[in-house]
């Protein structure tokens, strides 16, 4: 096959750039196509801690039991692998750019084995570097920011030929093979996607998902356009069911399109309670008006919306979508409950001014008693005070919830004026698309690799059941530079 490049990557975050530094430096002639007018994606807004790991094999014990055997071992063996790597890669690619680097334990969210094995890697400070101003179409986490910003620049170090503006329409398939992409012409090469997953399409969501509507957290150009083209190859799927998300507000403002998820509190393991003295301000009520979840789950950025799932046959509706929130006037003193994060220019051009408290105050209802509020949102009076009468009972007295929600950090419902506001399931990113192996290759639907074609990060996470912090950015950096140096080794260059 004549290429046009050795190695072309589609989709410019973490995964993306990896794969294009990860070729580059095995020899390759690398293109990396970013459809975006600006690179980053969703990886510019998380919050920047890889997973590491200096015991692999206890590592892996994690993964396996977290991922409930949805994933092959061999693939999770090499994502552990890869996070033993990770301290030395980061520093290498912080040491280029005369950034810092650091680690620091952090067991996983779950008590299973090997939960006690895994740390974070963290990009500390950034040589003349402004998350506000370099990036201003963000608004996220300065730790992602930063580790977003020290990848790109090695890809600028390098000399990588890099396209932002320039979508990818689908793949070029010749004899059997991917040969390539078409994007405005045909340009061939390996693939490898990197394109994200498809939190921004509401259409894949109502395929593969029981619950809708989900609004995406930050991002909607995650479109599954990636996906689609592994399809068009023949690739198999894998957990399309399940994604990174939890529970929170849609903004009454039309040209606000995300989710706003709730303020971040601590995570906790459930064979240690609450690792911090904090008080979780609100509960959730369902459409009859009763509590039905844990609010405070031990990993509620993940799993904290799958307590909304359910129909009522009975009444041809979801009894928890939209679920309603409630907090009293010492609850809503205590911290603003909204966590905007967005990547988007029109959004911040709009919206950037605006701190967590003002998004609070156009989303959250104010009522003096309990009796409006229950008539502003169709509830039985009777059963709303008999809700809210049962929780400052079981708030007061720190006795065992039926929910599981820990005896600590209870606030109650008593002192008004009250606020409100419906609540729906918030996605941060999927976590189910094109299966591939441990050399990232994209498998088709009989396990046989597709010719030319490699992916890493989001598009193809091999996290099938239960999520772990910072997990999705070790794929994006372990699988992104298997993904590299293996289009680049198949493609016959050498260092």
């Amino acid at each position: 096959m004549t290429r046009d490049y050795d190695v072309i990557v589609v989709g410019f975050g973490y995964a993306g750039g990896m794969a294009a530094i990860a070729a580059h430096d095995a020899g390759a002639r690398v293109l990396l196509l970013e459809k975006q007018p600006m690179p980053g994606g969703i990886s510019v807004c998380s919050a920047g801690g890889i997973r590491c790991t200096d015991r692999p094999d206890d590592a892996l014990a994690y993964l396996l039991a977290t991922n409930g055997g949805t994933t092959p071992e061999p693939v999770l063996r090499a994502l552990a692998d890869g996070m033993a790597t990770m301290p030395a890669l980061v520093e290498s690619l912080a040491q280029a750019v005369g950034a810092t680097a650091s680690v620091r334990p952090a067991s996983g969210n779950y008590p299973f084995p090997g939960a006690d094995a895994f740390g974070f890697v963290n990009i500390d400070a950034v040589p003349d570097f402004d998350p506000a101003r370099d990036y201003p179409a963000v608004r996220g986490a300065a730790a992602g920011a930063r580790l977003f910003r020290i990848v790109e620049q090695n890809v600028r170090l390098r000399g990588i030929d890099v396209r932002c503006g320039a979508a990818v329409e689908r793949l070029l398939i010749e004899g059997g093979r991917v040969a390539g992409v078409v994007a405005g012409a045909p340009i061939r090469g390996n693939v490898v996607l990197a394109t994200g997953g498809f939190e921004g399409s509401a259409d894949l969501q109502r395929q593969f998902w029981a619950m809708n509507p989900v609004l995406s957290a930050a991002l909607n150009s995650n479109t599954g356009d990636g996906l689609r083209m592994a399809q068009m190859a023949g690739a198999a799927l894998w957990h399309m069911w399940h994604y990174h998300g939890s529970y929170g507000f849609a903004h009454p403002d039309p040209a606000y399109p995300y989710g706003i998820r709730l303020k971040r509190l601590p995570d906790w393991r459930a064979d240690e309670g609450l690792r911090e003295n904090v008080t979780m301000s609100w509960i959730l009520l369902d459409r009859d008006g009763r509590r039905f979840m844990n609010e405070y789950d031990p990993y509620m950025q993940d799993t904290g919306h799958r307590a909304l799932e359910g129909t009522d046959f009975t009444r041809l509706r979801s009894p928890r979508i939209p679920a309603l929130l409630i907090v009293d006037a010492d609850g809503d003193a205590l911290y603003p409950l909204s966590a905007p994060t967005w990547h988007d220019a029109d959004v911040a051009a709009r919206f950037g001014g605006q701190a967590p408290k003002d998004f609070d105050n156009a989303i959250l209802q104010r009522f003096d008693t309990l009796d409006t509020l229950a008539a502003a949102y169709g509830l039985d009076s009777a059963t709303l005070a008999e809700t809210i009468a049962e929780w400052n009972a079981l708030a007061s007295s720190g006795a065992p919830d039926r929910f599981g929600r820990p005896a600590t950090g209870r606030a109650t419902i008593a002192r008004p004026p009250f606020r409100a506001a419906p609540v729906v399931p918030i996605v941060s990113n999927t976590q189910g698309g094109p299966a591939h192996d441990a050399e990232q290759r994209v498998l088709d639907a009989f396990g046989a690799p597709i010719p030319g074609l490699w992916e890493a990060g989001e598009i193809g996470s091999v996290f099938g059941h239960i999520y772990m912090s910072g997990g999705n950015l070790a794929e994006s950096f372990v699988g992104g530079r298997i993904a590299g140096q293996q289009a680049a080794r198949a493609a016959g260059v050498s260092p």
